[in-house]
Parts: structure tokens; C-alpha cells; sequence
């Protein structure tokens, strides 16, 4: 069932070529353009049914009923003045990024259709080419309302995420950066920590747990800067725990302490098996 006539999704990766690939199998959107910095990638966007014409300027959100920005954090910010200016009254805005405090205090004031959104969903893997239509079946997205926010904007975006298959959850920004901060950022950031702490020359000897453990090393370093940057304070505080965490163990490990390792190592097994 059709929802909206015309959505336009800048930024044409792995998630808004996602987004553009379900909203078409769908029957979610009438038509779905993308834009993109790099032309090459809209036109890849094209080519893997994600979209169904390539933008080239930002004049293609003038007459859109709903636009997605799927960029990183720092230019969805510095965009917003520019989409301002040329949206109609009622096109309702949402973004995918992975912080939100910035994004929904800046954006908030320019798009009074604005509505802040984060899909947990995606990849280590990055770029068009890696999209799919099924990343967000049964998966979580989150939404931050503000006090500025229309029922019925909000009303509308919950019922497009579930209709994309993701459950959603409302929180503040704030909270939402405070929680992903722990569940998110700080798991990539030990991932790319640990994974450089290894001497190239044993990386032949690693076994499958490594691999799992740092799987998301491999994740897009400009992507990732933003986002650590953007949440820095949340950060870290997360990574202050982190230190005092290792610390206890680091204790118990010097002084041969082997029921208080044991007793952390069950700790830490109890709260894996809540995952």
C-alpha cells in the first residue's frame, strides 16, 4: 500500500539503498530518487532497483512527500538550512543516523516535520552494493519525538517502520545517545582497539573467535569518526566503565586470584546470555 507519492533518500549506501530497495518491494513509495555526493553511487542505486532516478541537485526534494537522509552525521547537519529552504509545508524529513542529540536539536528548529530515527540494523560492509531489502526484518528502529513533534507526523513514521519490519521504540535523544553509546559505539571502539594491539605477524594464527570479535573493525573509518565524535562525552563515560571493568579483572589476574576471575567470567556469562 502506497504511503507516499514521492520520497527522495539522500545518500544511496548500504542503509538509504536498503530503505530504497524495501519502500519499492514494498509498494511503500509511487517514486524513489536518490542523491548521492558521488554520482557513481545513485547511479549503482539505480542500477540494483534501489531507487528509480538518479538526483542531481537538491532541487529533486521540492515537490517530496518524505525524505531520508541516510548520510553521515556532519552533513545531514550542515544540509539542513539548504533542504529547509526548498521542502513543501507538509514533507515529513526523518534521518538513519547513529547519534542523535546534534542532529534532532539542529534540525528540529529548521523542519517542522522533522523526526529524528535510528534503524538498528546494517553491516560491517558498506556501500550500495552490500544493500538489501530484508536488513531490517525483525529488527529494532528508534525514534526520537521531541516536544515540537506532530501526533501525526510521528503516527505516520512508526507506521512506516513497522510496515519496513522493524519494531519501534521512542526515546529522548539524549537517552538514545546514552544507550547506543554503551551498545553501539563503545563495542566498535574496542573493536578497532583490539584488533591493532595484535602483531600483524600472528594474525595467520587467529582463530574463529577473533574474527567474531572484531568483525566490526572493518566497518567505514569516516563513518565511525563522526559518530564517535558526534557522541563524544556519552563515549567517554562508557569508556571510563570500560577501563574500570578491565581493571578488576587485570587485579584479580596479577594476584593469581582464581575464584574472583572465575566469578568475573560468570558475571560476564549471565549478562551475554540476556543478549
Amino acid at each position: 500500500m502506497k504511503m507516499f507519492n514521492k520520497v527522495v533518500i539522500i545518500g544511496t549506501g548500504l542503509i538509504g539503498g536498503s530503505l530504497g530497495l524495501v519502500l519499492k518491494q514494498k509498494g511503500l513509495a509511487g517514486q524513489v530518487i536518490g542523491l548521492s555526493r558521488h554520482l557513481k553511487n545513485a547511479r549503482l542505486a539505480k542500477q540494483a532497483g534501489a531507487i528509480d532516478q538518479v538526483g542531481t541537485s537538491l532541487e529533486v526534494v521540492e515537490d517530496a512527500d518524505l525524505i531520508i537522509l541516510a548520510t553521515p552525521v556532519n552533513v545531514i547537519i550542515s544540509m539542513a538550512s539548504q533542504i529547509a529552504k526548498r521542502i513543501k509545508k507538509d514533507c515529513l524529513v526523518i534521518d538513519v543516523g547513529s547519534s542523535k542529540e546534534l542532529i534532532v536539536a539542529g534540525l528540529t528548529r529548521l523542519l517542522p516535520n522533522f523526526l529524528g530515527c535510528h534503524p538498528l540494523a546494517g553491516s560491517e560492509k558498506k556501500g550500495i552494493i552490500n544493500s538489501t531489502g530484508n536488513i531490517f526484518k525483525d529488527s529494532v528502529c528508534i525514534i526520537t519525538p521531541t516536544v515540537k513533534t506532530k501526533i501525526q507526523t510521528l503516527s505516520k513514521i512508526k507506521m512506516l517502520w513497522k510496515k519496513i519490519g522493524a519494531q519501534v521504540v521512542l526515546l529522548s535523544a539524549k537517552e538514545h545517545d546514552k544507550a547506543l553509546a554503551f551498545t553501539s559505539h563503545l563495542p566498535h571502539v574496542l573493536a578497532f582497539s583490539l584488533i591493532s594491539s595484535i602483531p600483524e605477524g600472528y594474525l595467520s594464527l587467529s582463530s574463529s573467535g577473533l574474527k567474531d570479535t572484531t568483525r566490526i573493525a572493518g566497518s567505514d573509518a569516516q563513518l565511525w569518526s563522526e559518530i564517535f565524535l558526534s557522541n563524544r562525552v556519552n563515549l567517554l563515560a562508557t569508556l571510563r566503565i570500560f577501563q574500570k571493568q578491565l581493571a578488576i579483572l587485570k587485579f584479580a589476574l596479577k594476584n593469581k586470584n582464581k575464584p574472583q576471575l572465575i566469578r568475573l567470567l560468570l558475571l560476564a556469562n549471565a549478562q551475554r546470555n540476556k543478549l
